[in-house]
């Protein structure tokens, strides 16, 4: 999506909530993903939405939130950094190496919608707004993403606590030391989550978008649960990137989120802003059953989902879905045929003995009553 696309849209993506300011809709500023070098820094956003986000009840966070905030889970954002003093995230920012300057502002709307809380007149709230935010930086200070810069963000998140870490970039190509660390977050089973396209498809030779499907890192990468955008109505925006075989389909289009101070808001689209909200989502699966692990946290997240081509995003089904066992219980094999060793045969001819003598002397007491009252008749004389 365009900057002068994304500058247009309306707030009628904005839905009435409880306590909501009335007026007129607002238009909010767009969301950068990028500074040229020449470019000052963002500021804050003199712009406040005055509704709650569309994306708020797609992801059933009311409902969510009756069974946990996320609180006692550390998200580890890798990305332009996040602003410290940015009141929706006050006192749950812990910064690394400098990323507690967002020139950007893209770290700091992402952290937004994974720990974002409430603030004054605002309705904007995160996907797990107790959880605590690490930020570090996936980039150098104008935006431009680096292989090294990821995968060293990945390590410092795991080692600083971080359970769930967001990679906000998406990278054409990898690097062995990208799949080192990735490798290393799922050994201290961290889920790393990442967005499967990038926010706007890369140019061709011709100046053109190139929108053909193909792999991005660290996404493409095993153990990495890879996003997807959709908008209000399912959908993806025209000319948008293509995944390959992304995990989930998460909402990341007119998404309204906050800047790097002040409570003011922005609005943007795309792929990372959808891993963000999964990030949020897996950080409230993680407070709310802490004994899974990373791989059923992500299992959990994609069999609840809302069955589509690429599985949609709902929150409240991963909180309480029952899942089959994670896998079929081994079938036992028969115990071996017994054949019971061959009776002795001194008990059986004795047997047979017993059993004889008994029919012979029946025979004879039968004998006996007949031939006795016989002899007595004829005063025992033979037979005339």
């Amino acid at each position: 999506m365009t900057l002068a696309a994304v500058t247009a849209i309306p707030a009628l993506l904005l839905v009435p909530s409880a306590g909501a300011d009335s007026g007129d809709p607002v238009t909010l500023p767009p969301l950068r993903q990028r500074m040229a070098a020449e470019e000052p820094c963002a500021t804050a956003s003199t712009k406040v939405a005055q509704m709650s986000p569309w994306t708020h009840r797609a992801l059933q966070l009311s409902r969510s939130w009756q069974l946990t905030r996320g609180a006692g889970v550390t998200v580890g954002v890798v990305d332009t950094g996040v602003g410290a003093r940015v009141p929706a995230l006050d006192g749950r920012v812990t910064a690394v190496d400098g990323a507690g300057e967002d020139c950007v502002g893209h770290g700091s709307f992402a952290a937004g919608l994974i720990a974002g809380a409430p603030t004054g007149r605002g309705h904007v709230t995160g996907v797990a707004p107790a959880a605590r935010i690490l930020a570090v930086r996936g980039t150098d200070t104008r935006g431009v993403p680096d292989a090294g810069l990821i995968a060293r963000g990945i390590r410092t998140a795991v080692d600083k606590g971080a359970r769930v870490v967001y990679v906000g970039q998406a990278l054409g190509a990898g690097s062995a030391e990208l799949t080192a660390a990735v490798a290393y977050a799922a050994g201290k089973d961290v889920l790393v989550v990442a967005p499967a396209v990038p926010d706007t498809a890369p140019r061709g030779a011709d100046g053109r978008p190139d929108t053909r499907a193909r792999p991005y890192w660290p996404a493409a990468q095993p153990r990495v649960l890879s996003v997807v955008d959709h908008g209000p109505d399912g959908r993806r925006p025209e000319n948008a990137p293509l995944a390959l075989a992304p995990d989930l389909s998460a909402p990341g289009d007119a998404v309204v989120g906050i800047g790097v101070r002040g409570p003011g808001h922005f609005i943007g689209s795309g792929s990372s802003l959808a891993a963000a909200h999964v990030a949020g989502a897996a950080a409230l699966l993680r407070a709310y059953h802490p004994d899974l692990d990373a791989v059923a946290t992500a299992r959990r997240l994609t069999e609840a989902a809302y069955p589509e081509h690429t599985p949609r995003l709902d929150v409240y089904a991963g909180l309480t879905a029952l899942l089959a066992a994670e896998r079929a219980p081994a079938e036992k094999s028969p115990d071996p045929a017994v054949v019971p060793a061959s009776a002795s045969a001194g008990p059986r001819s004795r047997a047979l003995l017993i059993g004889g003598g008994s029919l012979v002397l029946v025979l004879l007491v039968g004998a006996a009553m007949v031939v006795v009252p016989l002899g007595k008749a004829r005063g025992w004389r033979p037979a005339g």
